[in-house]
């Protein structure tokens, strides 16, 4: 990460890094997502929350290698530390794609409506772009600079699904990453198009608080085993402090509040 980078994040709450996956790990993606959608059918994302007009896919680390090697990317994890500070695990690995010909926006939120406590930031998403992101089939919006404003959206906005004067669409390219601190005002949007628009959400959180979905409680015990140190820390497995924190209260999303 720069220095300019880190500028950016702070200031807006949000970078793109573009065409960050190459061509084989994209389409590896792509291939095991919709196979678990096909096999999960109507169940597919039920481990944490189904939505309107949208394929859900979660506990996502416990179904394939390909998913578990894109939560602990060196490159990845600086930009969270960035938000974060040293401390924090990953909070869960979700699935969600926009179904084509849909009127479904969600409501601005951010996640697990979180506001900035006593010791700072403490969510950090990335959003790794299956499909193009484009004005027209569901891409994100948010409000840049909304993750200062210290307040929840649906406690100041009279309709957090209607269109926001100082939203902007970040649209990019399969394969690219956005990086969100995740206190940031955002929501997907209506996918207008033919084809679905998928993308994949490695949710983090500061150690201090609660996962959104509890890994050691999720994954299987064979899964468990397979993990390297590094992957082991990263998803707090180890950790008597989320297992203290988890058995009192699970994160949620931030528009289901």
């Amino acid at each position: 990460m720069t220095a300019a980078e880190g500028e950016l994040l702070d200031a807006r709450g949000y970078l793109v890094l573009e065409n960050f996956m190459s061509p084989a790990l994209l389409a590896e993606l792509r291939d095991r997502a919709e196979q678990l959608w096909s096999e999960e059918g109507e169940r597919a994302g039920s481990e944490f929350k189904l939505e309107p007009q949208t394929r859900r896919l979660a506990n996502m680390v416990d179904k394939g290698e390909v998913f578990r090697s894109i939560i602990a990317v060196p490159g990845i994890l600086d930009y969270v530390r960035h938000v974060l500070g040293p401390e924090f695990k990953l909070s869960s690995l979700n699935g969600r794609s926009a179904n084509p010909h849909s009127d479904w926006v969600q409501p601005l939120h951010a996640d697990a409506g979180a506001v900035a406590d006593a010791n700072g930031y403490w969510v950090a998403n990335t959003v790794w772009l299956l499909d193009d992101f484009t004005p027209f089939n569901g891409a994100l919006r948010l409000i840049p600079g909304s993750h200062r404003y210290g307040k929840l959206p649906q406690a100041v906005l009279d309709d957090p699904s209607a269109p926001h004067p100082e939203e902007l669409l970040i649209t990019g390219t399969a394969g690219s990453v956005v990086i969100q601190n995740a206190h940031i005002w955002h929501g997907g949007t209506a996918n207008r198009t033919g084809e679905p628009r998928r993308a994949l959400h490695a949710f983090y959180t500061r150690r201090d608080h609660p996962q959104q979905q509890y890994q050691k409680r999720l994954l299987r015990p064979e899964t468990q085993a397979a993990l390297a140190p590094e992957l082991r820390r990263v998803l707090a497995l180890d950790d008597p402090l989320n297992d203290e924190l988890c058995a009192a209260a699970t994160g949620m999303s931030g528009f289901m509040k």
